[in-house]
């Protein structure tokens, strides 16, 4: 342009060659979404939708920023082709991981309805630690306390909640407390963990290809996880028969395990996972299952996304066996939404059974740590 004797502005040129840019080794129009901070998920649902989620808020985006459909799926294929993936209506749908970690999925015409659809749901660079979810008022001191207790004294834990409500960055933060010298085996359907320890195995998932062949599922990954000398396996969802696997690792001296799953409550959760259990190609009776499961968990945290976008750890509940058939579900911490404008924590009082099995490991958690009254 400058050649040209073209005469524009430098802010014009600027913008000029960032769009470029863009296009040629970006991700186009939604380029600037995804290198903004404050930007957790960006959702393209046609050319004329666009949507970001940002502090836990929907947005939605005004600017016009696709011209048609058709630059739509130009750009999911400059996603997914690099990946070795494809979207037609022969395979209208994909789920990817990026080189930097976020995670894509597109769908396409005719399963979706309103032209193709595109969400990336990104990281932050810098994974969040500890005391920030403190800070953010996410959770209370000692209820934190009382989860990196289970983490170091290898306690079973499960962090369940609704989509978009923090697990995954909640598992993130707790692996923080797993001992360096410590092997772990991570385990996801499409990886998103990110975990700063030295020893890490990371497998995933693949979906079948064109011809139908090639699947491998993350049951098949926790089954060869067992093979591979794991001190601890995190499962990153679960969602399938592999709640079986991870039930009898459990409950055959795979103690610290750490997985997520979608639940309403932590009683749920369970129910959800005896569901989950009896889809393997293993007949077992519903009773031993829902033995296996309340034996099997240890500590269940479970999730919540408030009204005004925060994430908060809605209750943190121990498992303690069965009575009459039923899992015992003993909450110890939970969120109170009328304490304050922006509500807080609280301990119910109550002193788990896996308190003094923590205690006999090193952990500090006398019954100090469980009396009722506010958690600040």
């Amino acid at each position: 342009m400058r050649e040209s004797g073209a005469l524009l502005p430098q802010r014009d040129l600027a913008r000029v060659v960032n769009e470029v840019s863009d296009e040629v080794v970006g991700f186009g129009p939604i380029e600037f979404l995804l290198r903004d901070p404050g930007v957790t998920e960006v959702m393209v649902n046609g050319p004329d939708d666009v949507y970001v989620e940002r502090e836990g808020r929907i947005e939605k985006v005004e600017d016009r920023l696709f011209e048609g459909e058709e630059s739509v799926l130009h750009l999911i294929e400059r996603i997914v082709g690099p990946l070795g993936l494809r979207v037609d209506q022969a395979s209208p749908w994909v789920d990817a991981r990026l080189p930097g970690g976020s995670r894509v999925h597109a769908i396409v015409p005719p399963l979706s309805l309103r032209g193709p659809v595109l969400t990336i749901r990104t990281f932050a660079p810098v994974p969040l630690s500890g005391e920030d979810i403190v800070a953010q008022g996410s959770i209370g001191p000692r209820g934190l306390r009382f989860l990196a207790a289970c983490v170091r004294g290898r306690a079973n834990l499960v962090v369940s909640g609704g989509a978009g409500s923090g697990k995954t960055t909640l598992l993130g933060v707790l692996s923080a407390y797993i001992p360096d010298e410590e092997r772990l085996i991570t385990i996801e359907d499409a990886a998103e963990l990110r975990l700063h320890r030295s020893h890490v195995v990371s497998l995933e998932a693949r979906p079948p290809n064109v011809e139908g062949r090639g699947q491998v599922t993350v049951r098949d990954l926790v089954r060869n996880a067992l093979r591979m000398r794991p001190d601890r396996i995190i499962v990153g969802e679960v969602r399938g028969g592999e709640a079986l696997d991870m039930l009898q690792a459990m409950n055959t001296g795979h103690d610290g395990s750490l997985s997520t799953a979608h639940a309403n409550s932590c009683r749920h959760l369970l129910w959800r996972l005896e569901t989950m259990a009896m889809m393997s190609d293993v007949e077992l009776p519903a009773a031993h299952i829902r033995n296996q499961v309340a034996s099997a968990i240890d500590v269940v945290v479970q999730l919540a996304r408030l009204r005004d976008g925060r994430r908060v750890v809605w209750e943190i509940a121990a498992v303690e066996g069965t009575h009459r058939g039923e899992p015992i579900v003993s909450p110890l911490f939970r969120f109170r939404g009328r304490d304050g404008d922006e509500g807080g924590f609280e301990a119910t009082g109550v002193v788990p059974r896996v308190a003094p099995i923590l205690a006999d490991r090193g952990e500090d958690v006398g019954d100090w740590l469980f009396e009722a009254g506010p958690d600040r």
